[in-house]
């Protein structure tokens, strides 16, 4: 397939995440501004926190990890824009997961803003990442590995393989909950939220039709593509959801994207489109692993597909992901009638 190249809004963003550094605090365009927060011992390294001028503060767009380092990458850069942590008023949180999510609870015991988020990850706040559940969730995951046909060893290792992340997320409920299409009360601003579901099921994207911007969280990026998957707190068919959901942004009226990570970039509509297409060409060689084997598992098929680097070479944790991403890929298909499940433990995936 070939590869389409956006054009990055500021090259020296880009230039930051090419060369492995962290990028500047950055005034976007006057009243927003763009602040680096740093994201522990992961590949991304960042997340890319926005913060909108509002009367008497700013409202941010989601928050990062809930450490140290994070915090205080949080305040300075607060503290370019004129800012300090007290004059937060709004945090609106793309999604749940803890490079969005996790910092929003601190934020707002510092300043008293108020958390928004959408109500399909509301609901998974309390299993997620409450103590008293934790157990309940690895063992809902080891179940799931088990079907998928990881050996044993294997499984109980991956199952719990996020744990080490656990104290990175304090609990916060959120304050508000943000429906498809509701428009933010921010002065100065004309949000609008737009529900895309698939990287997680309540992810939110935030568009600003006067000043022709889309805040995009993890939905669309310039380089990577997220990450969608089955597990015990996804929609059934998450790739469905995810494709839908390319579908809906992708004829909004916006010249530039602002993502949770990377880099801003201009041209949505060609994104939407090659991503689209990568998940077609992802999905074809999928079918093809499923046609040469006469019943596969959902992990052996995750291993003989191509990845970024050898399988061997993969973490345990992004093994996981990938065994996860491999069977919303194969959950579509099936939706499709184009390979069939052989319940069983484990269970096998045939071609039609």
């Amino acid at each position: 397939m070939a590869k389409f190249v956006v054009t990055p809004s500021n090259e020296d963003q880009r230039a930051a995440w090419i060369g492995g550094k962290v990028p500047e605090v950055e005034r976007v365009r006057p009243g927003l501004w763009s602040i680096p927060v740093p994201i522990p011992v992961n590949p991304l390294r960042y997340v890319l926190v926005y913060a909108l001028e509002v009367d008497d503060g700013v409202a941010i767009v989601d928050a990062g990890w809930n450490t140290d380092e994070a915090y205080d990458a949080l305040v300075a850069g607060l503290a370019v824009a004129g800012y300090a942590i007290t004059d937060v008023q709004a945090v609106l949180v793309t999604h749940i997961h803890p490079d969005h999510y996790g910092l929003a609870g601190r934020v707002r015991e510092m300043s008293g803003a108020w958390i928004g988020l959408h109500p399909a990850d509301a609901s998974l706040v309390h299993e997620r990442y409450d103590d008293s559940t934790i157990e309940s969730m690895v063992d809902k995951q080891r179940a799931m590995l088990d079907r998928c046909g990881v050996p044993p060893q294997t499984a109980e290792e991956l199952a719990s393989s996020s744990m080490m992340i656990r104290h990175m997320v304090s609990m916060a409920k959120p304050d508000r909950l943000i429906e498809d299409g509701d428009r933010l009360d921010l002065s100065g601003w004309d949000l609008r939220a737009i529900w895309t579901p698939g990287h997680s099921p309540g992810h939110l994207c935030f568009v600003s039709p006067s000043r022709k911007l889309l805040f995009s969280g993890d939905h669309v990026l310039a380089k990577i593509t997220p990450m969608v998957a089955v597990h015990p707190q996804s929609a059934p068919n998450p790739l469905a959801d995810y494709l839908d959901a390319l579908t809906a942004v992708r004829e909004l009226d916006v010249e530039e994207v602002l993502p949770a990570h990377e880099y801003r970039f201009l041209e949505l509509r060609g994104r939407v489109d090659y991503v689209i297409a990568h998940h077609g060409e992802r999905l074809g060689e999928i079918e093809q692993v499923v046609a040469e084997a006469n019943g596969v598992t959902c992990w052996e098929a995750a291993t003989r597909l191509t990845w970024s680097r050898p399988w061997e070479t993969i973490p345990p944790f992004m093994r996981r992901a990938a065994n996860n991403e491999t069977l919303a890929h194969l959950v579509w298909l099936e939706a499709q009638g184009r390979v069939r499940r052989e319940p069983g433990d484990p269970e096998l995936w045939h071609s039609m």
